[in-house]
């Protein structure tokens, strides 16, 4: 009877051990945050219902976040969670308030280095900024994306947004956050990479 107890407790332990195939840690700022929209109607949420019960994605964003913000909470945020995978959706505001790229790359560098070191995989988000920053400098911030992934061997999700600009009812008033309309879009650009590396 003992040994049948064991036995029970094992099989029951090994079930809460396998819940989830593997972990999804999103890091991000209001594009990952759902700025302007209900919660659930997000692009985030969305990937969570897509890829089901076999995997948890957990939502780290924050509206306004830079990628000194991202530094600062992701050490906690890998502790509590111990994700297989974190997109580093940051970057947006860094460029919007024209932050020296510099110090962009390097927190993106920063991050990607402690996230391999919690034994997990990162993933960029590639960000644009909106033309009217200039050329050279919106040229410059588009370029950190590539060049760092290509340099650190790091999956880049290449920002593929374009067209939400240019199509009515996909952007706020605001004229840079996402509506509603537009959540199901970033998601299948989200889900085209992160679908197949989920186990």
């Amino acid at each position: 009877m003992r040994a049948y107890i064991r036995a029970l407790c094992c099989l029951f332990i090994l079930l809460g051990a396998n819940t989830y195939g593997s972990t999804l840690l999103v890091l991000g700022d209001s594009l990952s945050a759902g700025y302007g929209v209900n919660q659930g109607s997000g692009w985030v949420a969305l990937l969570r219902n897509d890829l089901g019960d076999d995997h948890q994605v957990i939502n780290g964003s924050i509206s306004g976040d830079t990628t000194g913000g991202g530094l600062d909470r992701l050490p906690r945020l890998l502790k509590e969670y111990s994700p297989d995978y974190v997109l580093l959706e940051l970057g947006g505001n860094d460029g919007l308030r024209g932050q020296p790229l510099s110090l962009m790359k390097g927190n993106l560098q920063a991050m990607i280095d402690l996230v391999r070191e919690a034994g997990a995989e990162p993933i960029l988000f590639g960000m644009r900024l909106p033309p009217n920053y200039g050329r050279r400098y919106s040229d410059a911030f588009a370029a950190v994306y590539p060049q760092l992934a290509e340099a650190q061997k790091v999956l880049l999700i290449p920002f593929q947004l374009e067209e939400l600009a240019v199509t009515e009812g996909m952007i706020q008033e605001d004229g840079l956050h996402p509506t509603a309309l537009a959540q199901p879009s970033i998601k299948e650009v989200v889900r085209e990479y992160i679908q197949p590396l989920m186990k």
